[in-house]
């Protein structure tokens, strides 16, 4: 049966600790999403306290950080999501997100009204990647694709 957090504190401890065990065993968050079998965002979420895992998945990361039977129980729990305090992000690359939806956050919801009407871009039925390219110019860049299934507004 499903379980849900109602306080943040639980999760946010374990999450501590599973960072403390990724960096103790020299561990990717692409090896602890391969030992889940889910995907390296949705697992670094849940991990970090944003999701629930499945139980065999939380099985497997808590096998491989050596977690105990505890906290395999509690990353199987619906958490209270959230990862940011109130206020303006300090942290600069938290910070640089916030800074991009202040520039351009007018932005999309104009292009995404405009393609698609009047609704929102969920954050549930939602992928997201990360990937790191050459810059022509040199260096490289960061790609993020946010991938939400659109939900219109339906009048009652």
């Amino acid at each position: 049966m499903p379980h849900a957090q109602f306080d943040p504190t639980a999760r946010q401890a374990l999450a501590i600790t599973a960072v403390e065990a990724k960096t103790r065993k020299d561990l990717t968050w692409q090896q602890i999403a391969d030992a889940a079998g889910l995907s390296v965002a949705f697992t670094t979420a849940a991990v970090l306290g944003q999701h629930a895992l499945p139980e065999p998945a939380a099985q497997a990361v808590g096998e491989l950080l050596g977690l105990d039977a505890n906290a395999v129980a509690l990353l199987q729990t619906i958490p209270t999501r959230g990862s940011i305090p109130g206020g303006i992000p300090t942290d600069p690359t938290i910070y640089r997100f916030y800074e991009m939806l202040q520039v351009y956050g007018t932005t999309l919801k104009a292009l995404v009204h405009e393609q698609f009407g009047d609704g929102i871009i969920s954050a549930i039925n939602f992928k997201l990647d990360v990937k790191k390219v050459a810059d022509p110019e040199g260096g490289e860049r960061a790609v993020i694709i946010l991938d939400g299934k659109y939900l219109p507004t339906k009048p009652f």
